[in-house]
């Protein structure tokens, strides 16, 4: 397993940093979009001040100033190890990747439903790993708000504390199977072997 990436844990009593990833996946995820969008409007003039860095994929682009389609990886690193918090999908690589920089990730798993995704699988998957404590999970526009507002009040509250060595398998073992159900669902398909006879 990689070795955490150790973050500044001294946030900025005047600002926070948030941010937030869609991923990458050819399916849009306004919802998401619109639900952070409507967050960061009603902080107007708040203190700390909340600085929302977008990262929306293939979704309708925010109207946010620090919102970008993608983030090479050298940005996606940066951008990870100055956010106070993270707030991502349910892909399996986007949640490693925020807890190896000591983020509890916010997750807000694609819903098929909405047309976000092929199946339910990101939602199985942040579910699992929201029992065991591993993601905040977020499932409505109400709890994203509700973790939003307590992480920039208190960004401890969705740290994890490094112990290179000690990894946790069990993030392992969620990553790896992850990894299975998504090469299956996304496409990435094994050859078909020729029958003997045909």
């Amino acid at each position: 397993m990689t070795p955490p990436i150790p973050r500044p844990r001294a946030a900025s009593p005047e600002q926070r940093t948030v941010l937030a990833m869609v991923g990458t996946d050819v399916h849009r995820f306004d919802r998401l979009v619109e639900w952070l969008e409507r967050w960061h409007a009603g902080l107007a003039g708040s203190v700390p001040e909340v600085r929302l860095v977008v990262q929306y994929g293939r979704s309708r682009a925010p109207r946010l100033p620090d919102a970008v389609p993608f983030l090479a990886h050298e940005e996606l690193q940066r951008a990870m190890t100055e956010a106070d918090l993270v707030v991502c999908h349910g892909g399996p690589a986007t949640i490693t990747e925020a807890r190896r920089h000591e983020h509890l990730p916010i997750v807000v798993p694609r819903d098929p439903a909405h047309d976000e995704h092929v199946d339910n699988h990101q939602q199985l998957f942040a579910r699992r790993l929201g029992a065991a404590g591993m993601v905040r999970l977020v499932e409505s526009e109400a709890d994203l708000v509700e973790a939003l507002d307590k992480g920039v009040a208190d960004p401890q509250a969705y740290a994890l504390t490094a112990d290179p060595d000690r990894p946790d398998p069990r993030v392992a073992a969620a990553t790896a199977v992850g990894r299975i159900v998504e090469d299956l669902v996304c496409g990435r398909r094994v050859p078909r072997q020729r029958r003997w006879w045909g």
